[in-house]
């Protein structure tokens, strides 16, 4: 099977999320991906919110599979020497340290380029470089303070909330791979690497915007029609929470079905776009509201939207969220199920599709990950488990050069 990524060599220096997310999806496309970790210890996910004890935990797996683990320790002059063929035989070195880590460990930017002037340089950062918060740690739910997702995540009447999506974490990792593919297409033309980098801030900004779109209309006429505040509450001058209104100015709302006072997730998201208004009142029986002026445009419908909602909720209360799901896909509804994450894991579809992959552990036996979301013609990746730590350590080493007797000695002086 074509790998189209096959040949690229990349140094995984990356830890936690954000950048592991970015390599794995690169070595699923067939990047030959090389984890380096600390001897003795390595990722510091491999030991956290464990399942079976000494064991790599389900954090670490479902984030590094299909690499290779190099254990080198940095600090010592052999593994410098390590690291310096590394860097001058390989195309990328991604990399989530505290800023001026690689400069304090020898391997500035200017020092990279010397040994390798291709090479591509990718960088997770929790603020952009010259951000007055550039020094600030940052972490998941940091960053999605920090990009505006908190602030308008909610309900009104509540605190700001974080999403269960790794909005901050894995949508950077993802963000930083599409920087690392198009910095490798521009050394195509060019022969120069360059420095890629990604705020976990900003990544997640580039997922609110439709909210700076709503500030800067809020800023305009003072209100929000698509907002539940409309048009009996009150604005303020930022942009609110909405709960579970839709974000793109049709309304939406999460609806009880059947099951909803014992199952938690007993409901379905329903959205009531303008030209689907006709088969919503069809599928309702409620045909008259298709000519009443009352209801029959959006603007007329707005200070009636929870008392519809309401009445949906009604012809859904002997229904279960599937059974619903089903009566209105009928009329082309726009509507889905809230599914839980048991539910994910049990899907056929889901597994069908590859989005879940049931994988063999070597120390852990099977276990389920994510796949590929992204689907090609002409390839399927294939998920491999996660590497043991230092598993690929001599093999890595021989591809550098290093004889028998060498790698010996390495492991003897403890260097990796």
């Amino acid at each position: 099977m074509n790998t189209p990524l096959n040949g690229i060599k990349i140094i995984d220096f990356t830890h936690v999320q954000a950048g592991p997310a970015c390599t794995q999806l690169l070595a699923w496309f067939g990047a030959d991906v090389v984890k380096v970790e600390r001897p003795g210890s390595g990722d510091v996910t491999r030991s956290q919110l464990r399942d079976i004890p000494g064991v790599d935990a389900l954090y670490f797996t479902m984030l590094n599979s299909n690499k290779k683990s190099l254990t080198l320790d940095t600090k010592t002059p052999e593994g410098k020497e390590v690291l310096e063929k590394l860097i001058k035989e390989s195309d990328v070195l991604v990399e989530n340290f505290a800023p001026g880590a690689l400069d304090r460990m020898g391997f500035s930017w200017e020092r990279i380029q010397e040994i390798n002037p291709g090479m591509i340089l990718a960088s997770v950062k929790g603020f952009s470089d010259g951000h007055h918060y550039e020094d600030l740690k940052v972490y998941e739910n940091v960053a999605q303070a920090a990009g505006g997702a908190a602030s308008t995540t909610g309900f009104w009447d509540g605190p700001p909330t974080v999403s269960g999506a790794a909005l901050g974490d894995s949508n950077t990792g993802m963000h930083l791979a599409i920087g690392i593919l198009t910095a490798l297409m521009g050394r195509q033309q060019t022969g120069k690497g360059q420095k890629v980098s990604v705020s976990m801030q900003d990544a997640v900004l580039n997922l609110t915007r439709v909210k700076l779109r709503d500030q800067q209309r809020l800023e305009k006429v003072g209100y929000l029609e698509e907002y539940p505040q409309y048009p009996n509450g009150k604005f303020t001058d930022v942009v609110p929470r909405g709960g579970n209104a839709g974000g793109g100015g049709q309304p939406g709302w999460v609806l009880k079905c059947k099951g909803w006072e014992t199952d938690p997730n007993a409901y379905i998201y329903f959205t009531i776009q303008g030209h689907a208004w006709e088969p919503i009142c069809r599928a309702l029986g409620k045909e008259e509201w298709i000519s009443d002026p009352d209801y029959n445009t959006p603007r007329a419908r707005q200070d009636k939207i929870f008392d519809i909602f309401a009445f949906i909720e009604n012809f859904l209360k002997d229904k279960t969220k599937f059974e619903a799901v089903d009566i209105f896909r009928k009329y082309d509804i726009p509507c889905a199920p809230v599914l839980s994450m048991k539910e994910i894991a049990e899907d056929k579809s889901l597994r069908a599709s590859g989005s879940i992959v049931e994988v063999d552990h070597p120390a852990r036996g099977k276990y389920l990950t994510v796949g590929s979301p992204i689907k090609f013609s002409e390839l399927k990746p294939e998920i491999k488990p996660s590497p043991l730590l230092g598993e690929h350590t001599d093999e890595v080493l021989k591809r550098l050069g290093y004889t028998p007797e060498q790698i010996a000695a390495l492991h003897a002086s403890k260097a990796v």
